[in-house]
């Protein structure tokens, strides 16, 4: 019992070292998600984006090992794709240890709700989602999954209707509908498992700027933008870069 609250006390100080200071109600929630389903932040299980908790597509396939899940079936729906349009829809089939109980979830994709990373595959997000789907109502994870979002995708922005009083716009906020900068930035570290510190000081360094907060809202963009071709091109070379900034100023001039 002491090393299960080691474990949860473990679990919460990695959140705040990830995410700051979070609300009550958030850490709350948090602490029931790690309790009840053994969800890990330090492994990546879940996420904290736009003041909400989302559980990650590793986290749940780590939920199924815990339940000694007996397998996971997948099958493609022909008659509500559309190869042409880049549209899939998948089925998955989820069965417990004894294979006598089922969970079913869908899945679709298509470019209007996947992220630029990742437009192209909308085929494979498609199927993640229809098993993120099912494997949460296997466990009853009320969360939803991160790979579920269509708010990642990048849609047009709206022309803007007002400007902030002072004429400046803020680096995070979520105005006009898209997540916020930090939370796009969030999910990139922990996609490509980057540190995170190292990335802050990378940022700062790219928008010419004492810390990433005194940076403009389009300096931040222009960055994710860098961070994310960066990282998908060659993220061996993206590390090496960003070890650099552990490294005194000294020694990188």
């Amino acid at each position: 019992m002491k090393r299960r609250r080691n474990w949860v006390r473990a679990e919460m100080n990695a959140a705040r070292r990830m995410w700051g200071s979070l609300g009550r109600e958030s850490m709350k929630e948090l602490r029931s998600l790690v309790e009840r389903h053994k969800l890990s932040i330090s492994d990546g299980d879940v996420l904290y984006l736009a003041n909400h908790w989302y559980v990650t597509h590793s986290g749940l396939l780590r939920c199924a090992h815990r339940h000694r899940c007996s397998g996971i079936k997948t099958t493609l729906e022909p008659r509500f794709s559309d190869p042409a349009a880049s549209r899939w829809v998948f089925r998955a089939t989820v069965y417990g240890s004894d294979r006598l109980k089922s969970f079913v979830g869908y899945g679709d994709a298509d470019p209007s709700n996947v992220s630029l990373t990742v437009r192209g595959a909308e085929l494979r997000i498609a199927e993640t989602r229809a098993v993120n789907r099912a494997l949460r109502k296997a466990y009853g994870i009320g969360l939803c999954s991160v790979e579920e979002l269509g708010a990642f995708s990048s849609a047009p922005r709206p022309a803007a209707v007002s400007s902030p009083s002072n004429g400046h716009s803020s680096s995070s906020g979520a105005g006009n509908g898209q997540p916020r900068l930090r939370d796009q930035l969030c999910l990139l570290i922990r996609q490509y498992n980057l540190d995170a510190n190292l990335v802050k000081a990378y940022a700062a360094d790219f928008c010419g700027t004492a810390t990433l907060s005194g940076a403009s809202r389009e300096l931040v963009e222009s960055f994710i933008s860098h961070l994310s071709l960066a990282a998908k091109e060659n993220r061996d070379a993206l590390v090496c870069k960003l070890n650099s900034y552990s490294q005194p100023v000294e020694a990188r001039s």
